[in-house]
């Protein structure tokens, strides 16, 4: 059965449900074979087909239409929209173009209806950008024209199901396994920890998968523009969102806003999603504050390049020195990783220094693991010890992170052994 059939008949079904919202998922299918029995008089189409069509028809009114095979499919972790004819998808890390399309752009913009309007969000032509979340906790993005000049555009960013973990990041070969001691020790020992990275190169996975070092007894307080952390063990968690303006350019709920309220909430820890604007001076005061351990992600090109960042941030909402600002960020920030994809499209873990102190213009910066690419494949190797541990040792990890470290040493003496054929 074509396209145009598909969508008459989800025309009639509506007609026949009489726009009734509390019809069932068993009634609403009901429903829908009848409208395939009537089709059947007049169209013949193999048993296939109208199981097919019995799908899509049913997707096209309570699901996400013909993105809801890729939405199911695991291997899928990002699907791009532009107009009603291109659908693009990254699976197991390629992005290619995707055979389905939307017969038209109203149905485009019924979708995307249907995806924000659950959300108590707006977007139209004077509200052209929205951010949401799908029930399954998929990030949606909508750029709608004037502002996109190839019509609605959507982007969806999908998250594993069941959490991200270290295991997982270790099993997808983003850093070696030797590593997870030390960063486990590093989050115990409540070091605060701020990644940076480009899109989609793995910087929410790898805030999540850090998260299961938290102890559970810990009270978390985590800030987003659109929810996207899955923190499953923790059982005081506290999760707040920001809020966009109404129509009248009012009662917005800005990140700042919620870091503000979170240093009433008697948190341990506050993890700020992702830092983009004037957010970052409160974001900094907080963990300078005594609420150390905290976690936090920010775009950027390498680690250094995401202190300058975060410099720049900061005076977006303050006007006060930069010097200032810089002896802020030395004294809040302990460890920064930095995490980037290969020309083949893997993510690796690229960077991880040590913030030591700030003087002059520039960050006094420990590495500790840098990446060394390699026509064999490239590895991440140990560079310099950790200077400051005394953290590692008020909280009891010290013996467990110099052990990992060993083990991190010896995994690199075997491994340039094995480069020199020995």
């Amino acid at each position: 059965m074509e396209q145009f059939d598909k969508q008459r008949l989800r025309h009639e079904v509506l007609r026949q449900m009489d726009g009734n919202a509390q019809t069932t998922d068993e009634e609403l299918y009901r429903e829908i074979d009848r409208a395939i029995l009537r089709e059947g008089r007049s169209y013949y189409g193999t048993l296939t087909e109208k199981r097919s069509l019995r799908e899509k028809l049913f997707y096209s009114i309570r699901g996400f239409d013909v993105l809801e095979d890729y939405l199911r499919d695991d291997s899928v972790t990002e699907i791009m929209v532009i107009g009603a004819s291109k659908i693009f998808i990254e699976q197991n890390g390629k992005l290619r173009r995707a055979e389905a399309g939307f017969a038209d752009e109203q149905e485009v913009y019924r979708l995307i209806d249907q995806m924000i309007a659950p959300l108590n969000r707006m977007v139209n032509e004077s509200v052209p950008i929205a951010d949401g979340r799908l029930p399954d906790g998929s990030r949606v993005h909508v750029v709608l024209p004037p502002v996109s000049l190839e019509g609605p555009v959507i982007t969806i960013r999908k998250f594993q199901k069941g959490g991200m973990t270290i295991e997982k990041l270790v099993g997808y070969g983003e850093f070696p396994p030797q590593l997870a001691v030390v960063l486990e020790c590093l989050v115990k020992s409540r070091y605060s920890i701020l990644i940076s990275g480009a899109t989609n190169s793995g910087k929410s996975s790898l805030l999540n998968a850090l998260a299961q070092y938290i102890l559970p007894d810990e009270r978390i307080i985590t800030i987003e523009d659109s929810a996207e952390l899955q923190f499953y063990h923790v059982d005081n968690l506290v999760r707040l969102e920001t809020r966009n303006a109404n129509v009248e350019g009012m009662n917005e709920i800005a990140m700042k806003d919620l870091i503000k309220a979170s240093l009433r909430m008697r948190p341990t820890r506050i993890i700020v999603g992702e830092v983009r604007g004037e957010e970052a001076i409160s974001m900094l005061q907080a963990v300078s504050t005594g609420h150390s351990g905290s976690f936090s992600s920010i775009h950027g090109n390498s680690c250094r390049d995401a202190l300058r960042r975060l410099e720049t941030m900061v005076l977006m909402g303050m006007d006060i020195p930069l010097r200032a600002v810089q002896g802020l960020i030395a004294s809040s920030m302990d460890i920064l990783i930095h995490l980037g994809r290969l020309p083949s499209g893997e993510r690796k873990l690229m960077e991880i220094y040590e913030v030591l102190d700030w003087e002059g213009e520039e960050y006094h910066l420990n590495p500790l693991f840098l990446y060394h690419p390699s026509e064999k494949g490239g590895r991440l190797r140990a560079e310099e010890a950790l200077r400051n541990k005394e953290r590692l040792r008020t909280y009891g990890c010290l013996e467990e992170y110099e052990r990992g470290m060993e083990v991190f040493y010896e995994s690199m003496a075997k491994e340039v052994e094995g480069d020199r054929g020995v």
